[in-house]
C-alpha cells in the first residue's frame, strides 16, 4: 500500500494537513489519493481516500466543513451542524472559506493550483481555511477571512498563517489583468510579484502566494507568524494534480484544519 504523503505547517499547532495525490486507492486519472467528490471518481474509493487522509491526520474525516467554491469572497462562520459527509450533496451556498471557533470541526477547501491558506489563532481558538484562487485573492478574500475570524474573537498580531501548495510564479503565466489587479488588492505595494514573461510578448509571470503573503502583512499579520510552504503544484506534478497542466480531467487536493 503506497504511503499517504502530506505537507503540514511549523507555525500551526493544532491538527491540519495539505494532501498530494499519493497514499490513495483510485485509479486511472484519479490516481491515487483523489478527495474530490465531484470530478468522476468512484465515491467509495474517495470515501476510503478520505479515512486514510484523516487516519493519517489524527482526524475524524467521516463530517466535515466543505461546500461549493466560486472564485469569490465569500467566508463564513462554521459549527459542528454545518459538517457534513463527503458522499452527501452539499447544503452549503457556494463559499471559498470557513472560520470555527467549535473544536472538532474539521474546516476543508479544495485546491488543484489555486493557494490554499490555513490560519490560527492559538490564543484566541479560532481557525480559517481559504480557497485562495487569483480571482478570490485579488478580491480580497483575505480580508473576508481575517475579519471573520476576528468576529470571533481573533487577533490579526496573534494570528498564524500558512500558504500552502499551489502554482507559483514560475509557472503562473498571465494576461496584464491580473498583475493591474495585484496592483488594486495592495494599494500599489506590489514590487516583486510579477513581471514579464520574457517567453511571450504580453504575457507576465504572477507570485500569488507572494500576493496573499503581502495582504497578509498588510492586514496585520506580522512576518513571523506566516509560513509558506514554497512548493509550486504546476511544477511537482509528481505530487499534485495541476489544473493549468490538466484541466478538469483530474483528481482534487484538499487542505484541512481542525481545533
Amino acid at each position: 500500500m503506497q504511503k499517504i504523503e502530506y505537507f503540514t505547517s511549523r507555525l500551526l499547532t493544532c491538527p491540519h494537513g495539505f494532501s498530494t495525490k499519493l497514499g490513495g486507492v483510485s485509479q486511472g486519472r484519479f490516481e491515487s489519493l483523489n478527495l474530490g467528490a465531484n470530478r468522476g471518481d468512484a465515491i467509495e474509493n474517495v470515501l476510503e481516500n478520505w479515512r486514510r487522509f484523516g487516519q493519517a491526520l489524527g482526524v475524524d474525516t467521516s463530517r466535515f466543513v466543505h461546500g461549493r467554491q466560486s472564485h469569490g469572497t465569500t467566508v463564513r462562520v462554521a459549527v459542528r451542524a454545518d459538517a457534513h459527509s463527503i458522499a452527501e450533496p452539499t447544503p452549503w451556498p457556494e463559499a471559498d472559506g470557513y472560520v470555527t471557533a467549535e473544536r472538532g470541526v474539521p474546516l476543508v477547501v479544495f485546491t488543484a493550483d489555486c493557494t490554499p491558506l490555513l490560519m490560527q489563532d492559538p490564543d484566541a481558538g479560532v481557525i480559517a481555511a481559504v480557497h485562495c484562487g487569483w480571482r478570490s485573492a485579488v478580491a480580497d478574500i483575505e480580508a473576508q477571512a481575517v475579519k471573520a475570524m476576528v468576529s470571533l474573537g481573533a487577533e490579526p498580531a496573534h494570528i498564524r498563517a500558512a500558504i500552502g501548495p499551489g502554482i507559483r510564479r514560475c509557472c503562473f503565466q498571465t494576461g496584464p489583468e491580473v498583475p493591474r489587479a495585484v496592483d488594486g488588492l495592495l494599494g500599489g505595494d506590489s514590487a516583486g510579484l510579477y513581471g514579464p514573461d520574457e517567453a511571450e510578448a504580453g504575457k507576465f509571470k504572477v507570485d500569488l502566494p507572494g500576493a496573499v503573503k503581502r495582504r497578509l502583512l498588510q492586514l496585520g499579520l506580522t512576518e513571523e507568524n506566516i509560513d509558506e510552504l514554497g512548493i509550486c503544484t504546476s511544477c511537482r506534478q509528481d505530487l499534485f494534480w495541476s489544473h493549468r497542466h490538466q484541466g478538469a480531467d483530474r483528481g482534487s487536493q484538499a487542505n484541512l484544519i481542525v481545533l
